[in-house]
């Protein structure tokens, strides 16, 4: 893929934002997903600053979740603040990015993504469930730079 608006139909953005929604149903944690056409620097130095700007570090029980993908690049960081890190363990993210980059290599792109969400959306119900009065502290749009 060469161009951001072609790496997802908008019937497969739908159907993220919907898979973040249901993840998010069962968890006070929240899930962003983010695409940049590139990323010219160090993919995770890069992912942790998108973390930072769409206020993913301001969540009060620090349980945000990004992936962010850089699409020429070929490459996408799952990153977890400091909440989720220490509930879960690192073979958790591993298992996860292992079960997105399989996705990818098939041009599964949505598909990746949505399994991402999904196992993510699993251990933050189970370390960060859902509370009576809990609000959706971000928005569920995939965000793209």
């Amino acid at each position: 893929m060469s161009n951001i608006e072609n790496f997802l139909t908008a019937s497969e953005e739908d159907a993220i934002v919907a898979a973040i929604r249901d993840a998010e149903k069962d968890t006070s944690g929240e899930i962003r997903v983010h695409i940049e056409q590139n990323c010219t620097g160090d993919v995770f130095k890069h992912a942790m600053e998108v973390f930072h700007y769409l206020k993913m570090d301001n969540t009060k029980e620090q349980n945000g979740v990004l992936i962010y993908v850089a699409v020429d690049k070929k490459s996408f960081v799952i990153y977890g603040d400091k909440g989720i890190n220490e509930a879960v363990g690192k073979d958790f993210w591993d298992a996860t990015k292992d079960s997105i980059a399989a996705h990818f290599k098939n041009g599964e792109f949505a598909q990746g993504l949505i399994e991402g969400i999904k196992k993510s959306g699993q251990q933050l119900s189970k370390y960060f469930p859902w509370f009576h009065g809990d609000s959706n502290e971000l928005d569920n749009s995939i965000s793209k730079g």
